[in-house]
C-alpha cells in the first residue's frame, strides 16, 4: 500500500499550523519561526500597497473633501506600522532604505518652500492659486498649489512615524534581548 505525502507527515498541533517554517515571506532578516504568523504576513503583503494607494488618494482629494497631507500621512504611516508588526524592524528597513530623519527633513523643506514661494511673486505667505496644464492623454488638468504643502506634510508625517517605529522598536528589541528573549 502506498501512502500519499500528506499521510506520511506527522500531525501538526493546532497551535503550530500557521507558523511559517521558512523565511520565504520576509524581505529582511526573520524572527524565530515560532514568533511569526503566516496569516498576518500574507495579509500584510496584500494590504500594504492598497493602504499606500488609499493614502495617495486622500492626499490628492484633500482639497475637495476629507483628507489632506496630515490624514494621508497617518494612513500611510499605519501601513508601515502594520509592516513592522508583521516583519519586525528588519523588514521595515528593507522597505524604506532612506533614514527617517532625511524623510522628515525633506518634508519640512518641501512644506517650507511651498509656504514661502508666493512671496517671490508679491503674494502673502501660504497663498494658493490654481494651475492649469493641458496634458496629451488626460486633457486639461487643474491643480491647487496648496497640494505641494500637503505633499510636504505627507512626507513629514511618514518620516515621523518611521522614526517612532525605529526608536520605539529598537528599544523594545533591546529590552527583550536584555530579558533573555530573542526578538
Amino acid at each position: 500500500m502506498t501512502t500519499t505525502r500528506d499521510e506520511s507527515r506527522d500531525p501538526v498541533p493546532f497551535e503550530e499550523w500557521d507558523r511559517p517554517r521558512e523565511a520565504w515571506l520576509l524581505s529582511g532578516g526573520c524572527r524565530r519561526p515560532g514568533q511569526r504568523s503566516l496569516l498576518l504576513e500574507v495579509t500584510t503583503r496584500a494590504v500594504f500597497p492598497t493602504v499606500l494607494v488609499f493614502s495617495l488618494y486622500l492626499l490628492l482629494v484633500g482639497h475637495y473633501g476629507p483628507g489632506g497631507g496630515f490624514s494621508a500621512g497617518l494612513v500611510a504611516g499605519l501601513a508601515f506600522v502594520l509592516r513592522y508588526i508583521a516583519g519586525g524592524s528588519d523588514d521595515l528597513g528593507a522597505v524604506v532604505r532612506v533614514p527617517a530623519p532625511v524623510v522628515i527633513g525633506t518634508g519640512l523643506v518641501v512644506a517650507l518652500l511651498t509656504a514661502l514661494a508666493p512671496v517671490a511673486w508679491g503674494a502673502p505667505v501660504l497663498s494658493a492659486t490654481k494651475l492649469a496644464v493641458a496634458l496629451p492623454l488626460l486633457g486639461r488638468v487643474e491643480l491647487q498649489t496648496s497640494v505641494f504643502l500637503d505633499v510636504g506634510v505627507y512626507v513629514l508625517i511618514i518620516g515621523v512615524v518611521l522614526d517612532l517605529l525605529r526608536t520605539l522598536g529598537t528599544g523594545i528589541e533591546h529590552d527583550m534581548h536584555d530579558a533573555g528573549e530573542d526578538p
